[in-house]
């Protein structure tokens, strides 16, 4: 049974969906904006944050799932997690597209500089809410938002934890910078140094007592 104050977290984060839905749909007009909205446990010490929802996301209002879910649970089975335990969201809240001229396609590309900024202030409530020990990012845009650093890369810090200050509140927590695990199937010269880091958080949340 959730305590009294994951009760309270779950109520707020109700609160701030309901207000970003409005926000978004002001914002884009012309245009509607499926929000994927983040999932677990509200009162978690771990915050998982991608890039964006792709397809799958959209289609299941849920983050991680489809292939982006089998990476995952591949990479919480290593940590011996549960989906359940954590929180699990994204930089930006809605699916950032391209349209093929010749054919129609839709498909994702990565979100853009005003994408990231309008999003940027519900991630930091969002964590504020929620008051994580430690935050791990998956990729460079949640990377860059984290950290407040546009200039930083994931191939300068990965698998090295940073301490922030989040939201307005400046609430501290530490910054835990992976590689997304899909980027391992476009490089899979990634992919040791992916599992080295993430053997390195599991010691790190051992160490810690996060979990």
């Amino acid at each position: 049974m959730p305590n009294s104050k994951a009760k309270q977290k779950a109520k707020q984060l109700q609160k701030l969906r309901q207000e970003s839905i409005s926000f978004f749909r002001e914002i884009y007009k012309d245009e509607e904006k499926i929000l994927v909205f983040g999932e677990g446990n509200p009162d978690a010490p771990l915050v998982l944050v991608g890039e964006a929802p792709g397809q799958q996301e959209v289609v299941q209002q849920r983050p991680f799932v489809g292939q982006a879910g089998q990476n995952l649970n591949e990479f919480l089975e290593i940590l011996g997690i549960k989906r359940e335990d954590i929180y699990i969201t994204n930089a930006v809240k809605f699916r950032p597209v391209k349209v093929d001229p010749a054919t129609g396609r839709v498909s994702n590309r990565p979100p853009n500089r005003e994408e990231i900024e309008l999003s940027r202030g519900l991630l930091y409530k969002e964590l504020c809410i929620i008051r994580p020990t430690l935050v791990v990012s998956l990729g460079n845009v949640p990377l860059k938002v984290l950290s407040d650093d546009n200039r930083i890369t994931i191939g300068q810090v990965h698998g090295t934890p940073i301490d922030i200050a989040v939201g307005e509140e400046g609430v501290r927590m530490t910054l835990f910078p992976l590689y997304h695990p899909a980027s391992i199937i476009y490089r899979p010269q990634l992919k040791e140094v992916y599992l080295e880091d993430v053997e390195k958080l599991r010691r790190y949340l051992e160490e810690k007592g996060v979990l």
